[in-house]
């Protein structure tokens, strides 16, 4: 990935990174200042991470468009607070070919994605309901990718992610220090390609890029 970061004592970016533009920058900052108004009726991140929000969510969710820069439209599951979804969708805003969709069942978090959206001028649709439902009904067009993060286990999210997948999308999954018992039990119940990478914010976790995902016959 190759890109550093450099913060503040505030927890403010202060050095451009890699390729992310000024504007990029400034689109970040007016979505982490809604977090943090939305976060105490809404409980968008753990509160004990809230000091650390530009590391413990920004920079994480940032490396989720850079292990796929080619794909331009995005299907993430259980958006909850946008993170990844939501940086995804800035990251791409001036890319008229580029489309994030975010599916999340929580009514209020639903609205909180779509004001997102309006306030940091980036493109996507929300989708407020139970990811299964969603998936099932899709009539949005092919997708390249599929995002989640700190959503569910391996071998489920291949479950959740199929019908994006058997259609040829490719994923990438946010995965914490027990990611290789994750992998091995998802290996009884699935064929795929994976790509393993350190993540930029913790050594201990990893960004798991996957393609060719196929269900093993029963």
């Amino acid at each position: 990935m190759g890109r550093s970061v450099v913060l503040n004592s505030s927890g403010q970016v202060v050095h451009k990174f890699g390729d992310v533009s000024r504007e990029t920058l400034d689109r970040l900052q007016i979505y982490v200042d809604l977090v943090l108004k939305w976060q105490p009726a809404q409980n968008l991140i753990a509160p004990s991470t809230i000091p650390d929000i530009w590391t413990r969510h920004v920079v994480d969710s940032l490396q989720t468009q850079w292990s796929y820069p080619e794909a331009k439209t995005w299907v993430d599951i259980g958006s909850g607070g946008g993170f990844p979804a939501i940086v995804t969708a800035i990251l791409l805003a001036d890319d008229p070919e580029a489309h994030v969709h975010m599916i999340e069942s929580n009514q209020r978090k639903a609205a909180f994605l779509r004001t997102a959206l309006r306030e940091t001028g980036s493109k996507g649709t929300v989708h407020a309901g139970r990811i299964e439902s969603v998936a099932k009904e899709w009539s949005h067009g092919p997708v390249d990718a599929v995002s989640a993060r700190a959503l569910a286990s391996l071998d489920l999210l291949f479950q959740l992610s199929e019908p994006f997948t058997a259609m040829g999308a490719k994923a990438v999954f946010h995965k914490g220090q027990d990611f290789q018992r994750e992998v091995n039990e998802a290996t009884a119940r699935w064929h795929f390609d994976m790509i393993e990478k350190t993540s930029l914010v913790d050594p201990m976790s990893r960004m798991l890029l996957f393609s060719n995902i196929s269900a093993r016959p029963e």
